[in-house]
């Protein structure tokens, strides 16, 4: 039983404020595996005091003393990934072989990212009589989800503490061991008091109170584009900064050539892995229209070959976090059925043998139009949905036909022809063929959020620019 009860507060474990827990449930087992301590406004002031007295000294910490905690805590990272892999498999279910290999490794890649930014990112410029100078922008509420833990603790975290700010950071109540052991790791490396804070609890008890914070200058948050939408009308009366990455429908178009077969097959691959929960699945995958019935068979083999079970084992993915989120994607998948589309994988209910844990069957949709609900709304598990295009034009209309515009793919074979339909693609960050950088910009249009993370578009909202007149 994993038991977080006190929260790192101005260096120091310290009690909560108060004795309210929250009960953290294992989804491959639907039984409470942990508590943590539920924070409050209280625990919330305590730590953003401590950051901002904190502040004055880190903001001007040399780029050697940075460069010198960031590395103690990558010596720190490594220690402890064994932990760090095993809280994700238990608490939000990543089979063992993504939580020690692509989620751990995304965070340690942010953590490498960072460091080679800051040896030689550029704070001060003279540009003719004007000395542009990027300053902290000072002290930084953070706040985390539960799909990708590591990832959006680091792609935070790491940029923030390079630039020169103090900050608290808020985890996700359903997975708050990363954040735990993440703490531990910031404090074994020898992080300056003050510098990190972490206060565990849900958004009404810590996220409502840090956003709307008076001596909060940014928030940084990562989840539901509803959730979002509060945490920005907490923000407003404060005029400070804040950043979302929020939620996503993305694309994939399939380009007309011999791979389809073989980019259908990956494309299901993306999508289901994580168990589908991913802010930047191509969930919609666009294929041309008389390919459809070729499409479809693709995407039935590479689904039905899709393992699920034991996330302690070794399957392709594991249950999904919780109990709502499981009647959630069920529901959606009963309104696909009842509006048409064509099932071609999966379905309602659990997969054969899997009687207990939050398991969805790898879902697939054919002859989706883009109106029907499944094709609009993020569904948050392993369902895609495959809509027919008649020609590239009209791909690229359905594709940006969404209210969100996180993330896009494009497949196939002509690399001129995917970076044209790339440049048109009305979304942050676009995969031509799976590509993969970490210092690419990350984040969305529209009801995606507003903001950039990774590499060094991943400092910048983390500092203010100051203008000297006649330096």
């Amino acid at each position: 039983m994993r038991e977080y009860s006190k929260f790192y507060i101005g260096g120091q474990w310290v009690d909560p404020a108060g004795p309210a827990t929250i009960d953290v449930v294992n989804p491959a087992t639907e039984q409470v595996s942990g508590r943590v301590a539920a924070g409050s406004s209280v625990d919330v002031d305590r730590a953003v005091a401590a950051a901002r007295g904190a502040f004055p000294t880190w903001a001007v910490s040399t780029r050697e003393e940075r460069l010198e905690l960031l590395r103690s805590i990558q010596d720190a990272y490594q220690k402890r990934s064994g932990d760090l892999a095993a809280a994700l498999t238990e608490e939000m279910g990543a089979p063992a072989a993504l939580a020690g290999g692509f989620q751990l490794g995304l965070g340690g890649g942010h953590l490498a990212t960072a460091i080679e930014l800051l040896e030689n990112f550029v704070f001060e410029e003279q540009r003719g009589v004007t000395l542009v100078v990027k300053e902290p922008i000072g002290v930084c509420g953070l706040i985390t989800p539960w799909n990708w833990p590591l990832n959006q603790i680091a792609v935070k975290v790491f940029p923030a503490l390079a630039t020169g700010c103090t900050m608290v950071l808020k985890p996700s109540e359903q997975a708050p061991g990363v954040g735990q052991i993440f703490a531990e790791i910031l404090d074994t490396a020898g992080v300056p008091a003050g510098v990190f804070n972490l206060v565990q609890g849900d958004g009404p008890g810590v996220g409502v109170p840090l956003s709307a914070h008076p001596d909060v200058d940014l928030v940084s948050f990562t989840g539901s584009t509803r959730a979002g939408i509060e945490v920005a009308k907490n923000a407003a009366a404060t005029v400070k900064r804040v950043t979302q990455e929020l939620g996503g429908k993305g694309p994939n178009v399939i380009l007309d050539d011999e791979a389809l077969a073989e980019n259908v097959a990956k494309g299901v691959g993306g999508v289901m892995m994580n168990s589908g929960q991913t802010c930047s699945a191509a969930t919609r995958m666009l294929v041309p229209r008389g390919r459809m019935a070729e499409a479809a068979a693709a995407a039935r083999s590479a689904a039905e070959a899709t393992s699920v079970g034991d996330p302690t084992g070794e399957v392709a993915i594991g249950p999904v976090v919780s109990e709502a989120q499981f009647a959630k994607v069920q529901g959606l998948i009963a309104q696909g059925i009842e509006e048409g589309a064509t099932l071609v994988a999966g379905g309602p209910g659990r997969p054969s043998g899997l009687d207990t844990g939050y398991y969805v069957k790898p879902t697939v949709f054919a002859d989706v139009t883009n109106d029907m609900t499944i094709a609009r709304e993020e569904i948050f598990g392993p369902v895609l949905v495959i809509i027919g295009y008649d020609d590239l034009d009209d791909a690229v209309a359905i594709a940006n036909d969404t209210d969100y515009g996180l993330a896009a793919n494009v497949s196939g074979t002509d690399q001129e022809q995917a970076r044209s339909v790339a440049r048109r693609l009305r979304a942050g960050a676009v995969y031509v063929n799976d590509a993969f950088d970490f210092g690419s910009p990350f984040g969305g249009y529209k009801k995606s959020g507003n903001g950039r993370e990774w590499g060094e578009f991943g400092f910048t909202d983390y500092l203010e620019v100051k203008g000297i007149l006649g330096y």
